[in-house]
């Protein structure tokens, strides 16, 4: 599939631009200085709107505008879906979504951005690695080594302070949760309240202001400088919905421009699988176009190993799952996406949304069985035999051959790994939803005591559980993902859907972290780094089993939660339930 040429492309002499707007009768072009705005009529070429301006360069300011048949509205200022750049980050305001009401003061303005390029190197994460996932502000606004001017930005992210513990983490690749221009969700200002993770995004290959003051450079740059440490950059990804939200949403762009970017059902209403209030629709060629666009810019500007998907399942949909969906395909004939780290979070909130091992072969996918299976175990409810599968790459989703699991035991979204040990229900009150939002039934318990405890036996019990939760992680065949502080004891007191605390809530207290346990987890990562048959995905367990005591495991010992001894090769690992232990041995 051939993208056209969309976007603002410099010249000698000018900018030319192209915008697609199939559905609109008039477009404009324009150009800001200041606050003034002066419009160039587009000319139509077929779906495409283009227009030539002599004299415009680099640093140029603009938008577009497009008048026909609702839902265009000629006095909503739109942002260029291929913007690479934007003058200032979003920010909700109710006029965004009214009709007839101008937003030119609003809205940022896409700035034109001279063409840079790296020469894509393999990538350094391979699977069975261990993937860091991070979200940038959260991870470095406390930092105490990092320049405050540096602080809340990638550019943080290439300090040696923050280089140094991601080498003593053995870390393969930092997965940056989103770091593309999102907006705030309308309910949030009221409340006082920020989006903290990105998941909003409007438009899909400009980095947000505020993350990424330095633009493509600081990415870049980023990506150079972790690269060379041995540790790749994989992006989180948003493409299964727009800041734009419902039908009571904000037009910002393709809302805008190509309204038909967005999946309907048979009475014209939004389908909203993605939960957000809309849904992209991958069986419209020009949204696949946009996502492939997107991924080339990162690997050709920026030199990315991957990308992570958000609720991925969407972009299998037209309207229902499927596992040949054209943008597999495509992605896989790209020369410079083919040979990209590709990882699903593969499930979405809509029918038929949960698709755990139905993506292509060459995909990794998030292992959701895999966090629940092991917690039940430690938490006294599971049993021996799911958490065996899920030790040896869960052969019953991926199969006996290469594992595609990407194994966690926490995550951004749910809590904390600490918070699972101390808190067995949600304390979500402070995202102001009456403590309705956020899982309701994730697997935790609290130890005998909820939230924050003085008492000495149950914190020595959370300790011992939160290091039997890592040395399982470190122990399982497969790709393994750690997130952020869990290697020291990060809590957000028991809130576990954190995504509108760009506070304390969620930034790192570096000051107060557990040095025992990040050094316990570092000795994690080595022992496994020497043990190529517990992380090769490649490599079957032709394992063999006993109970704790030696004797042959029977039925009702892979049903009980005892544990039980797994020897492959020279290695033997020991799970013991009632002493909260995993121990590894070689010889």
């Amino acid at each position: 599939m051939s993208s056209p040429e969309l976007g603002a492309r410099v010249g000698p002499d000018g900018t030319s631009f192209a915008v697609r707007a199939p559905a609109a009768d008039a477009a404009w072009l324009c150009l800001f200085d200041g606050e003034t705005e002066r419009r160039v009529a587009m000319t139509r070429d077929g779906a495409i709107w283009r227009a030539d301006v002599m004299g415009a360069g680099e640093g140029t300011r603009y938008g577009y505008r497009a008048d026909g048949p609702p839902p265009h509205d000629l006095s909503k200022l739109l942002v260029d879906p291929y913007a690479t750049t934007l003058d200032r980050p979003f920010a909700y305001h109710p006029r965004l979504g009214e009709r007839g009401v101008d937003t030119a003061a609003l809205v940022p303005k896409a700035v034109v951005s001279a063409p840079s390029s790296v020469t894509p190197a393999s990538p350094v994460f391979r699977h069975g690695g261990l993937v860091y996932e991070l979200n940038v502000r959260g991870f470095t606004m406390l930092h105490p080594d990092l320049p405050e001017a540096q602080r809340g930005t990638i550019a943080a992210l290439a300090h040696p302070a923050v280089i140094a513990h991601l080498t003593k983490l053995g870390v393969d690749a930092v997965e940056l949760m989103p770091v593309v221009a999102w907006i705030d969700e309308r309910h949030l200002a009221p409340l006082g309240l920020a989006n903290a993770w990105g998941y909003n995004p409007v438009v899909p290959m400009a980095l947000d202001p505020r993350v990424a003051p330095g633009g493509v450079a600081e990415l870049r740059d980023t990506v150079a400088a972790l690269r060379q440490a041995g540790i790749g950059v994989i992006l989180d990804l948003v493409f299964n919905h727009t800041g734009e939200s419902d039908a009571f949403g904000p037009t910002l762009s393709l809302r805008g421009l190509d309204d038909a970017a967005y999946a309907r059902d048979g009475e014209g209403r939004l389908i909203n699988d993605a939960g957000t209030g809309n849904t992209l629709d991958f069986a419209y060629p020009a949204v696949r176009e946009l996502t492939l666009a997107s991924m080339r810019h990162f690997v050709a500007t920026c030199g990315v190993d991957g990308f992570r998907f958000d609720l991925a399942t969407v972009m299998a949909r037209g309207p229902g799952f499927d596992a040949q969906a054209p943008i597999f395909a495509e992605i896989a004939a790209d020369p410079l996406l083919a040979d990209r780290v590709l990882i699903a979070e593969p499930w979405d909130t809509g029918p038929g949304g949960y698709q755990l091992g139905a993506f292509p072969p060459d995909w990794l996918e998030w292992n959701d069985r895999f966090r629940d299976d092991v917690r039940r175990f430690w938490r006294g409810d599971g049993n021996s035999g799911a958490l065996a599968t899920r030790l040896s790459g869960s052969s019953d989703v991926f199969g006996d051959s290469a594992t595609r699991s990407v194994n966690f035991v926490a995550a951004h979204d749910g809590f904390t790994l600490a918070d699972t040990v101390a808190y067995a229900e949600r304390h979500n009150h402070a995202n102001g939803e009456n403590n309705r939002d956020g899982h309701a039934h994730e697997v935790s318990w609290n130890n005998g005591s909820e939230g924050a405890c003085d008492d000495a036996g149950v914190t020595e019990r959370r300790h011992a559980d939160q290091r039997a939760l890592l040395a399982t992680l470190f122990a399982t065949r497969g790709t393994i993902m750690l997130t952020a502080g869990d290697e020291f004891g990060r809590s957000q007191r028991g809130n576990n859907n954190a995504y509108a605390q760009d506070n304390a809530t969620t930034w790192l207290d570096w000051h107060a972290r557990d040095r025992q346990l990040e050094d316990y987890v570092a000795g994690l990562s080595r022992q496994r780094r020497a043990v190529p048959a517990l992380s090769d995905p490649t490599i079957r367990h032709d394992a063999r089993w006993c109970r704790l005591d030696g004797g042959e495991m029977t039925q009702a010992d892979w049903d009980s939660s005892a544990g039980f001894a797994m020897t492959v090769g020279d290695v033997t690992l020991r799970v013991d339930r009632d002493a909260r232990s995993v121990t590894l041995t070689l010889g």
